[in-house]
């Protein structure tokens, strides 16, 4: 069971840094605020520390998910009854702000993880299923569940292939072939966040009976074993940011998979794709963390207050205080937005509300970098050092535009297009 973390420095030695989110500011409740300041204090205390390490040596963050199980974060989405704290998608989107905002690999590998519990627990809850089929999901993902928070199972999610299907276009092309007893998965996927060290790969894929046609309707939704016969991980990970992410190249040759692996049953992973659209939001919270974490930066590191740095003030100069605020400002149009969109993520949402998830997609992935970037620029030389966390926050904050579903390409075309044309209306 989950138990305290494990801590390099103590929070009565250091500063506590406040909330991203103050919880009186923004209405959450006493349970909400003391689950995202648990995952805040772990990261300030620990993950902080060991981020520059994690993204030099583009080292998965392993001592971290030890920490995770241990705070009961790595079942912070699984419901209570099954031994979870039980969050919502707003705490859970909330405090992977926080973890973001102090080691941004951690955050989003921890985000993959997140989402095996996140999709089959409240969000499977929100959309329908038939009696006998709930009952049926209900047993198969307490097998889960227990794995996580028992053993602390790490669950990954790789999604990318290359192609249109990561971005909801076409049939993902890693298929699932019916046999006796589970499925035959062949494929690949590529930016495999925890290729290599994930316990369960739960991998979206195609199944595909003799004689049938590749549909998204029948995508699967399936926990793979990483030590199941036909897995392998493949290519070199040496990229500009997310280092500690390690997202290799997964593959996948007559992988035999139960039918009690499945995460979802058959049709309910379509059914979210298209009902509950929000589900692609949980990249984002890492970003606004980052957001954060620039502006954190430039603030102490203006005030001479940076550690590993000279106790120098360098806030007394206009054009600082000029910059300084236009990050603020950037940084508090971003926090509303996004909070607003992870605020009203449901079921059927209106389309307005689609077309806000867009925008808050898009602001924080952009946003973040766009402030890490004055950041520099304010701070100076010094500031690109590898000795302090801006040059990797940079970096870090630059990958977020690139991420599927929801690059930032296609958050602006949607956006363009669903705001001008109804369901099913065209030029013609």
């Amino acid at each position: 069971m989950a138990q305290q973390a494990s801590k390099s420095v103590g929070l009565d030695r250091i500063d506590a840094d406040a909330p991203t989110f103050d919880p009186k500011a923004f209405r959450l409740g006493d349970e909400q605020a003391e689950i995202i300041a648990r995952a805040r204090e772990l990261g300030q205390t620990v993950f902080a520390s060991r981020a520059a390490a994690y993204d030099r040596d583009a080292k998965f963050p392993t001592e971290n998910y030890q920490d995770l199980h241990r705070a009961g974060l790595l079942g912070i989405a699984i419901p209570k009854k099954h031994g979870g704290l039980g969050a919502d998608y707003k705490t859970y989107s909330l405090a992977a702000a926080e973890i973001g905002r102090y080691c941004g690999a951690t955050a989003l590998t921890w985000n993959m993880h997140v989402c095996s519990t996140l999709w089959s627990g409240p969000l499977a809850d929100d959309l329908d299923m038939e009696a006998a089929t709930r009952a049926e999901h209900e047993h198969r993902r307490a097998v889960h569940y227990k794995r996580i928070v028992e053993g602390g199972a790490v669950y990954s999610q790789p999604f990318s292939e290359g192609g249109a299907a990561a971005a909801g276009g076409v049939a993902f092309g890693t298929e699932a072939k019916p046999v006796t007893g589970g499925w035959l998965v062949n494929g690949k996927k590529i930016f495999a966040s925890l290729a290599g060290h994930a316990d369960y790969y739960g991998v979206l894929c195609t199944e595909v009976a003799a004689g049938e046609k590749a549909s998204r309707r029948n995508t699967l939704y399936l926990a793979i074993e990483s030590k199941t016969d036909g897995i392998s991980v493949v290519g070199d990970w040496d990229p500009l940011g997310m280092r500690g992410t390690v997202s290799r190249t997964l593959l996948f040759k007559d992988v035999f998979v139960p039918e009690d692996a499945a995460l979802m049953p058959r049709g309910v992973y379509f059914q979210a794709a298209t009902r509950w659209p929000h589900m692609f939001l949980t990249l984002s919270p890492t970003y606004v963390g980052l957001a954060q974490a620039a502006y954190d930066f430039t603030v102490r590191y203006l005030r001479g207050e940076m550690p590993g740095t000279p106790p120098v003030k360098r806030r007394m100069y206009p054009t600082k205080q000029i910059a300084v605020a236009q990050m603020q400002i950037k940084l508090e149009q971003t926090k509303a937005l996004w909070y607003q969109a992870i605020n009203e993520a449901h079921a059927n949402p209106t389309k307005e509300q689609v077309l806000r998830a867009y925008a808050a997609q898009y602001s924080a992935m952009e946003g973040a970098n766009e402030i890490a970037t004055l950041a520099i620029r304010t701070c100076g030389g010094q500031a690109m050092l590898k000795s302090l966390p801006l040059e990797r926050i940079y970096r870090d904050s630059r990958c977020g535009s690139l991420m599927l579903p929801w690059t930032a390409e296609l958050c602006l075309d949607r956006i363009g297009r669903e705001a001008l044309y109804e369901t099913g209306e065209s030029d013609d």
